[in-house]
């Protein structure tokens, strides 16, 4: 079971949870608390919105900065946030999967080979896609600082990025790095957006007879009657106030905005 909490409540259970009696974990690379129980249940986690820090127990006075990075074969949407806002956005779109079998040229190639001119076309546009997805990236990270890097790519992909001629600002062991634990759509701005809209919530991810805990919890945070900000809901009021926040045009320069 699961429920999502905008990042205030999120901030008062968070508040509840450290003076409460409770023996807590937090695991810095999913940004969640791990409640432990004597008892020997299953444990309940508590994934924290991206923009809420820890260990603050309050909304953090200073600026969250942080890029979301999206990639599927083929196609690729990634972002600069400030605080839960969309400064600049990008989509990258490549010739990457073979029409007639489905398949990804990558997955292609551990198989045939590249022999084919059309192959090698494929191979070309692949190793492109990397480099202007870094090429937007370093140019995020040299205009601003970058508190956490919130990426949702394939295995299989992830070996083009990190080896790609034009270097990723960051490694595969950078303690910013956040895996978006959400299955994502074919990136494009809208679910960009979406994505964004999912990590500036916190989710309860529990057992049903973890449910008295639960509402517990909830009720000593004075929470009892926030409705649950489930992730099919998007019609909310509380996401369409964050969509007005967004720029609906893309800036040319990635380092200048107002």
């Amino acid at each position: 079971m699961n429920r999502f909490l905008p990042q205030e409540p999120s901030s008062k259970l968070l508040r509840t949870i450290r003076k409460a009696d409770i023996r807590t974990e937090y695991d810095p690379e999913k940004h969640r608390l791990t409640l432990l129980n004597e008892a020997g249940q299953e444990p309940l986690y508590f994934r924290l919105p991206l923009t809420l820090p820890f260990p603050y127990a309050t909304q953090a006075t200073e600026s969250i900065h942080y890029v979301i990075l999206l990639i599927q074969s083929g196609n690729c949407a990634l972002g600069y946030f400030e605080n839960g806002r969309c400064l600049n956005h990008k989509v990258f779109r490549s010739y990457m999967v073979r029409k007639k079998q489905g398949k990804s040229q990558i997955k292609y190639l551990k198989t045939k080979g590249k022999s084919r001119a059309g192959s090698r076309v494929r191979l070309g546009e692949t190793m492109e896609f990397f480099e202007n997805i870094n090429e937007r990236l370093q140019a995020y990270f040299k205009a601003h600082e970058v508190h956490r890097i919130a990426i949702s790519c394939s295995k299989t992909l992830i070996p083009y990025l990190y080896s790609s001629k034009v270097a990723t600002p960051f490694d595969k062991q950078d303690p910013r790095l956040f895996r978006i634990p959400k299955h994502i759509h074919t990136p494009i701005y809208e679910v960009l957006l979406d994505a964004n809209r999912f990590l500036q919530r916190g989710e309860l991810i529990y057992e049903e007879q973890q449910q008295e805990l639960v509402d517990r919890l909830l009720a000593d945070a004075g929470l009892s009657g926030v409705a649950d900000e489930g992730d099919a809901n998007e019609a909310t009021a509380w996401a369409d106030e964050l969509d007005e926040a967004y720029f609906e045009e893309e800036e040319d320069d990635p380092g200048e905005w107002d």
